[in-house]
């Protein structure tokens, strides 16, 4: 990561993203608008009974609650392996957004060519919209550098956005699950050292659940 840092000077990260079962969608950082970041976060409506749909799965959304409540509040260095790995899973349905943020070289503070990204992210989160849902915050790294420093620099990143958001838009840091990643999950596994390894994934945990009429 150190050489890398050396010749482009910023640490660019990626709030991936895909809407569950979709296309994924990518925003420059400048140009994304709260409302894109709103609509690609927004889970489909589960359904009940024999209407065309996603099923909703009451045992299934038990476990997610259940486990999500372990987590809760947590500090992101204490989460096992396991547990990482846990809320990988559960996050590959559900949806997803990609915002490019910039940080401070070798570090975790946010430049300020990116703060834009950033409050568009809280304006967002805030929406009554998007209440009682539960966010993950995951970072990730490039594969330059060693395991230790990237795994804490993935954390350091995911809490940045965290408390970001909490300090400037109110939200509950119960409803923030941080998570980091390192270079164990490379979005570009052929190229490791592309930025767009370098990213902080937010995704809404807790799909809507509606009857069916």
């Amino acid at each position: 990561m150190t050489r890398f840092d050396k010749f482009f000077g910023l640490k660019a990260i990626t709030l991936t993203a895909a809407l569950s079962m979709t296309a994924g969608l990518a925003f420059a950082g400048d140009n994304v608008s709260a409302n894109q970041i709103l609509d690609a976060l927004k889970p489909k409506p589960a359904t009940r009974g024999l209407s065309v749909g996603p099923q909703a799965d009451p045992t299934a959304q038990a476990k997610e609650a259940t486990f999500l409540n372990t987590v809760r509040n947590r500090s992101t260095r204490s989460l096992s392996m396991g547990e990482r790995e846990q809320i990988a899973e559960l996050a590959a349905t559900k949806p997803k957004i990609d915002l490019e943020i910039q940080f401070d070289y070798n570090s975790a503070d946010i430049a300020k060519t990116s703060v834009p990204s950033v409050q568009a992210l809280g304006k967002a989160l805030s929406d009554p919209s998007l209440k009682g849902s539960t966010f993950v915050v995951a970072g990730h790294t490039d594969a330059i550098g060693g395991e230790e420093y990237n795994q804490g620099l993935s954390e350091r990143r995911a809490d940045t956005i965290k408390k970001y958001l909490m300090q400037n838009y109110g939200l509950n840091g119960t409803d923030l699950v941080t998570v980091g990643y390192g270079k164990s999950k490379l979005k570009d596994t052929a190229n490791g050292a592309d930025p767009i390894n370098r990213r902080v994934q937010v995704v809404n945990m807790e799909a809507k659940t509606t009857a069916s009429k």
